[in-house]
């Protein structure tokens, strides 16, 4: 008896800006679309289908893929906030419709990084609380709101300062260990991609479906500060995930040999380019990462 393959999971990759040459465009994340676009299921299918794009905003300033995410067939959407806030990020109907597509079952995964990069996020429905800015929704607890990474004076907080990029750190799972941090093998995973300046996340407190599943601790103060939040689907809701930095995911701290924008001063590490196995928990994660959000109304 032969048995039919499940359908790949339908996901979209999207940045919070329009192209710019010398941003964070989607074209900065190649590696991370290539690698989910070859992930395989257990008869050799492919796992999932990716579609990678900027965003293209209409004469109202809102886009128009975005604005009809809740009745497409995607199954994830994988959010990059780019933006420095304001009017330059996704705007207030596309979160509105972002948050529909959730409520009615799809998955997202929003992912920002220091000071304001990013505080568009703070519109969207639920996964939006867990992102703590400098001008937005700050974090609670006034001794955090203060500068950790020392090297770059430009940048404020939050910037938790977890390494150099296109090096690793090292993470603490917490308990119970999450599906996406554990290994294939067994155990947990032990590393992600460093970045000098991390965003600041958290469980909001008047969700119980959130919580805190992966640590790291700053190499500049030794304090510890949140890395990801998982939210788990209610009520016909699909699962969230809310993530420090999108450093984690692009080409640059993959391989510094793909580039960056103009405007990172920092020098990076060479130890990933070194010693390419040093990226193999991350592509775990990420692999995790696209079975745990799942198909839509599963």
């Amino acid at each position: 008896m032969t048995t039919t393959a499940a359908r790949p999971i339908k996901i979209l990759l999207q940045t919070t800006i329009p192209y710019a040459p010398d941003d964070w465009h989607i074209g900065r994340f190649t590696l991370l679309r290539d690698h989910i676009a070859a992930l395989r299921g257990g008869a050799g299918e492919p796992l999932a289908a990716v579609t990678a794009r900027d965003r293209v905003p209409d004469a109202n300033g809102n886009d128009p893929v975005l604005g009809a995410i809740a009745g497409s067939d995607y199954d994830q959407v994988w959010l990059f906030g780019v933006d420095t806030g304001g009017a330059t990020g996704i705007s207030a109907a596309d979160c509105a419709a972002l948050s529909r597509f959730r409520e009615h079952g799809g998955a997202i995964f929003a992912t920002r990084d220091h000071q304001d990069l990013g505080s568009s996020l703070c519109n969207l429905g639920g996964i939006g609380k867990a992102h703590h800015f400098h001008s937005e929704n700050p974090e609670p607890e006034p001794d955090r709101r203060r500068r950790d990474d020392p090297d770059t004076p430009a940048i404020d907080w939050p910037n938790y300062h977890s390494g150099a990029n296109g090096d690793v750190q090292q993470i603490h799972v917490a308990q119970p260990i999450h599906p996406v941090l554990q290994r294939k093998s067994g155990g947990e995973l032990g590393t992600l991609p460093a970045h000098p300046h991390e965003g600041a996340v958290a469980a909001p407190p008047d969700d119980p479906g959130a919580r805190v599943v992966v640590t790291g601790t700053s190499a500049a103060t030794q304090r510890p500060f949140n890395i990801a939040v998982a939210f788990e689907s209610h009520d016909g809701a699909g699962r969230g995930w809310a993530e420090s930095t999108f450093h984690h995911f692009c080409d640059y701290n993959w391989d510094i040999s793909a580039g960056c924008p103009s405007f990172v001063s920092e020098k990076p590490s060479d130890a990933i380019a070194r010693d390419p196995a040093l990226l193999d928990d991350t592509k775990q994660y990420v692999a995790n990462l696209v079975a745990w959000l799942g198909r839509r109304g599963r």
